[in-house]
């Protein structure tokens, strides 16, 4: 589990629609920031910085479409809820398709606005957990010495050790070996435990 404190970042060119979904957030305690424009958005962002990005579409310079682009290029992984007006709705599809997780048409109200960020910050934080316990297997994997990676991608493969001896022309007791400095140095206890952490990285 990882240390999850997320902040809602409200970007708006309007300073009521602001200035409400801020009160909105601080009602429900939750962390919020506010911006009036992309720009001003995307001089502060921090891709470390969890949470979730509720992104008006249409806005004066920078458009809400043209942020989500931005933070695609930029890999970041923020899910974006997108506010809509009632003729923006061919533009939320494509957003969506592009990426964002939700677009709510204005007005709405503010249990169904609550009801999807919970969700997207459900999904944000699984997200970065999923990032993190893959870096530790990435770290893990760059531990093994060229010839134990050859002995786990076979294994992962589900070949047996007198398969992989005949592979790497060795013997099956140097094939063992190698499979237990494997298991321990990717701190499992199991084949099943090794398969699936291989599986995570690969998707």
């Amino acid at each position: 589990m990882i240390d999850y404190n997320p902040t809602v970042f409200l970007v708006d060119d309007d300073e009521a629609v602001r200035d409400s979904l801020g009160l909105l957030m601080k009602s429900v305690a939750l962390a919020s920031q506010s911006f009036a424009s992309a720009a001003e958005f995307l001089a502060e962002f921090d891709p470390e910085c969890p949470g979730c990005l509720i992104l008006d579409i249409r806005m004066p310079g920078m458009s809400g479409m043209e942020l989500q682009q931005k933070l695609i290029e930029m890999r970041a992984i923020l899910p974006i809820i997108f506010i809509t007006g009632h003729g923006d709705i061919p533009m939320a599809v494509e957003a969506m398709q592009r990426g964002a997780v939700d677009f709510i048409p204005k007005p709405f109200r503010d249990n169904e606005l609550l009801d999807r960020i919970n969700q997207a910050l459900e999904d944000d934080r699984k997200n970065r957990e999923s990032l993190v316990e893959r870096g530790e297997v990435e770290k893990r994997i760059e531990k093994l010495t060229p010839r134990e990676k050859q002995v786990l991608e076979l294994v992962v493969q589900g070949k047996a050790n007198k398969v992989i001896a005949g592979d790497l022309d060795v013997s099956q007791r140097t094939v063992e070996i190698h499979r237990a400095r494997v298991m321990e140095k990717m701190q499992v206890r199991s084949l099943a435990q090794l398969v699936r952490m291989v599986m995570q990285i690969q998707q």
